[in-house]
């Protein structure tokens, strides 16, 4: 069995629009250091699966070709990812946004995962209810220290905690 990274995408490895979604291509920009921390993560490893909500879609704020166009561009950008999963729908009206887990299962069920021995790292606890609610170890990125939570300041600062 493999193992895995699941990466939240908005705020861990492209910059946050706050109050905001990106919508194109040109609101993309990918964090400072994301790139080479990817390549370390590959070395020890690891498939690096993208995990995202995109509730833009459900709300029509950006289709769903425009939100593919997105990830074309960042796996152009950023080859050592082997995958993305994507939940379009508003909240509530599915079992695949997280906190639900259906996106991690199906990761799972493509690519032969191990939950004991991968990671989740994102930005929200939805990412971290998800994380834990199949067994993966979890990585919250923010700036302040949460309790019972394994946090850290930025994806680069994960790779003190994985291994």
């Amino acid at each position: 069995m493999n193992k895995a990274v699941f990466l939240d995408r908005d705020g861990v490895i492209n910059k946050k629009l706050e109050n905001d979604y990106v919508k194109s291509v040109f609101e993309f920009e990918i964090l400072d250091g994301v790139k080479e921390t990817l390549q370390k993560l590959k070395e020890l490893g690891y498939l690096l699966i993208v995990i995202t909500n995109q509730q833009g879609i459900g709300k029509g704020i950006m289709s769903e070709k425009d939100l593919l166009k997105i990830h074309e561009h960042m796996l152009n950008e950023l080859p050592e990812i082997d995958d993305v999963f994507y939940c379009p729908h508003l909240n509530g009206t599915c079992n695949c946004r997280k906190p639900e887990n259906k996106m991690l299962l199906d990761a799972k069920e493509k690519w032969n995962i191990d939950f004991n021995k991968s990671w989740m790292i994102g930005d929200s606890e939805s990412d971290i209810i998800c994380g834990k609610s199949v067994g993966c170890k979890t990585i919250l990125i923010c700036d302040k220290l949460q309790h019972d939570e394994i946090t850290r300041k930025n994806l680069d600062d994960c790779l003190k905690v994985i291994r």
